[in-house]
């Protein structure tokens, strides 16, 4: 059983650090467009006319594909006052805060990807594009299911893995 939450873990990480690197491109590809957009202003009176909604759409793709890893690794931000003091104090307390706190970051996973799907369909029938330069934006829709996908995977293992910890715990304590 361990060897199985094991490689599951290890799968979610290799995904959500996947998701990571393509969200690092894309930070990379701002500041490129940005820089290239200003010398452009400067030098030649010429601004790139669709780097603004190239760094939106890359900013927004970004920002959700840092998601899942940053659930992965709890480094999201939190309400430390009352985890903390549960933390060195009441581990059944604290145990079943986390399994709250992974069910409603599934449940909240769940209705966006279920809100989103109808969205790309409409993007995708209506072939939808950016006002000022014509960029598609179906891709760019994908990437908000596809990273909310692995943060509710995510959650999902979270929450399996804290249940499996808190019963282990009860049961070992009941056979001492």
């Amino acid at each position: 059983m361990k060897t199985g939450r094991g490689i599951v873990r290890r799968g979610l990480e290799y995904l959500a650090l996947a998701c990571a690197g393509l969200s690092a491109l894309g930070l990379a590809a701002i500041v490129g467009l940005i820089v290239v957009s200003v010398l452009m202003r400067r030098l030649v009176n010429a601004p790139l006319h669709f780097t603004e909604e190239v760094v939106g759409l890359l900013m927004s793709a970004c920002l959700f594909l840092g998601l899942p890893l940053v659930t992965l690794q709890a480094r999201h931000v939190r309400v430390s006052i009352l985890a903390n003091f549960l933390e060195d104090r009441h581990t059944t307390a604290d145990a079943v805060l986390s399994i709250l706190a992974a069910g409603v970051g599934l449940t909240c996973c769940i209705w966006l990807f279920v809100e989103a799907i109808p969205w790309i369909e409409f993007a995708l029938k209506r072939n939808l594009r950016t006002e000022t330069s014509r960029v598609l934006l179906a891709p760019w829709l994908m990437s908000l299911p596809v990273s909310i996908g692995l943060t509710g995977l995510i959650f999902l293992w979270q929450l399996m893995d804290r249940i499996a910890g808190l019963w282990g715990r009860r049961s070992s304590a009941g056979e001492t």
